[in-house]
């Protein structure tokens, strides 16, 4: 079971939750279940894909075999584990901002369970994601990694979150984000795996580093130094 239960909409009506969804998302970026209600309503093409993806991959046939949940009682030895690790690099991340793994929204717009899987499987990685590219959670941190998600994914949903969260930057954020961050972000989505085929549970044990180089991630640069 992926979460609640789903809801089948008509062409109109998923329409309506996108257009709807955009809107509350603009106005308040923290609403993480309108971000992932237009994620679902607009990205099914683009889930179609990753799923096939997935299914050509040896990690990604095992991933939707055993359909992993990202959650404490699955996560939870990441915190035991030595400091140079993965696992404890992810679970440094998460203490540190008093994330909890189990607070994502349910997938509910989904038509079959396997895209409804692949939907949560994407949503569930992304703090994975904030750890190996070592990006903040401030406004800043999560566009950038939107642009990694959107190169690795196509997601509508992503370009919409970088446009909108891009449009709230002050002057002195906006010149950050295009000078730094967003070139070295379409570097670094391009570059990387595919991050959709990794069973990143299977990987917590292993050095930090070493999954970045066996991956082809590149870690988000210092910010330059003001002068």
């Amino acid at each position: 079971m992926i979460g609640g239960s789903r809801i089948r909409l008509k062409g109109w009506q998923q329409a309506a939750v996108a257009l709807g969804s955009a809107v509350g998302a603009l106005l308040d970026p923290r609403r993480a279940d309108l971000i992932a209600a237009l994620g679902e309503t607009t990205g099914k093409p683009a889930f179609e894909r990753v799923l096939e993806r997935m299914k050509k991959s040896p990690e990604g046939r095992a991933i939707l075999l055993e359909q992993p949940r990202v959650i404490s009682a699955n996560v939870g030895h990441a915190w035991d584990l030595p400091p140079n690790t993965f696992g404890a690099a992810y679970a440094k991340f998460m203490g540190s901002r008093n994330f909890s793994p189990d607070d994502r929204p349910p997938v509910r717009f989904m038509e079959t369970d396997e895209l409804a899987y692949v939907a949560m499987r994407a949503r569930e990685v992304h703090d994975f994601w904030h750890t190996l590219f070592d990006l903040p959670t401030n406004l800043i941190g999560e566009s950038a990694l939107k642009v990694i998600e959107f190169e690795q994914m196509y997601l509508p949903m992503c370009l919409l979150s970088v446009i909108g969260g891009t449009a709230r930057f002050n002057e002195k954020q906006r010149n950050l984000f295009f000078q730094h961050y967003f070139p070295w972000a379409v570097r670094a989505g391009a570059q990387s795996t595919d991050l959709m085929c990794i069973y990143y549970e299977r990987h917590f044990h292993e050095d930090l580093e070493d999954v970045r180089r066996k991956w082809g991630i590149i870690p988000a640069p210092a910010v330059p130094k003001q002068t």
